[in-house]
């Protein structure tokens, strides 16, 4: 397995720790209708679940782009770097949005963007 499949793993894993952050030790989850019960939630509860949301908003595009560069023989280290680069991005994002770092958090959401967007350039 190369390094950016591995990211590929990784990431498509990755949303449920946000969604394990939302959920996680809070009184009064309701498990047998947890969309209504996030849809009542503040703070850090609300960001960590729009952080879900869009974890998984981006994996379509960085899928692909793993994938069709490496079909596409492209430069594994390049396309191995560019998928940690996405990675970390998108472990700051996270963080950023639980910390409710709007600024920083649109930052680090380009950054992760201009990651994957290179991959399809590594072609």
């Amino acid at each position: 397995m190369t390094i950016a499949y591995a990211c590929v793993l990784f990431m498509g894993l990755f949303p449920y720790v946000a969604a394990g952050i939302a959920k996680k030790g809070f009184d009064q989850y309701d498990n047998s209708m947890p969309r209504q019960w996030l849809a009542k939630q503040t703070g850090f509860r609300a960001r960590a679940n729009a952080a879900q949301a869009n974890l998984f908003e981006s994996l379509p595009l960085f899928f692909a782009a793993v994938i069709i560069a490496s079909i596409n023989n492209a430069p594994q280290a390049r396309i191995d770097l560019l998928a940690i680069g996405f990675v970390i991005a998108r472990i700051a994002y996270l963080i950023c949005y639980i910390a409710n770092w709007p600024s920083t958090r649109s930052i680090v959401w380009l950054l992760g963007l201009v990651c994957v967007v290179a991959i399809f350039f590594q072609i």
